[in-house]
C-alpha cells in the first residue's frame, strides 16, 4: 500500500511538472510579444520626441531671423 502511494505521488509530481512546463512556456511566449510591442511603442515615442524638439527649434529660429 505504501509502494503504491509513492508511485500514485510520483505521477501526479510528474503530471504536475508537465503542467507548469506548459505554463512557463506560455508565460515566456507573452512575455517576449509584450517586449516587442514595448520596443515598438519606445521607437515611435523617440521619433515624436525629435518631432517636438526639430518643431520647437523651427519656432525657435523662425522668431530669431525672420
Amino acid at each position: 500500500e505504501m509502494a503504491i502511494k509513492v508511485a500514485d505521488s510520483i505521477t501526479k509530481l510528474e503530471a504536475h511538472e508537465r503542467e507548469c512546463a506548459l505554463r512557463y512556456e506560455n508565460i515566456d511566449r507573452r512575455l517576449e510579444s509584450g517586449s516587442k510591442r514595448f520596443d515598438k511603442l519606445e521607437s515611435l515615442m523617440y521619433g515624436l520626441y525629435m518631432l517636438i524638439i526639430s518643431s520647437m527649434v523651427g519656432l525657435l529660429i523662425e522668431r530669431i531671423f525672420f
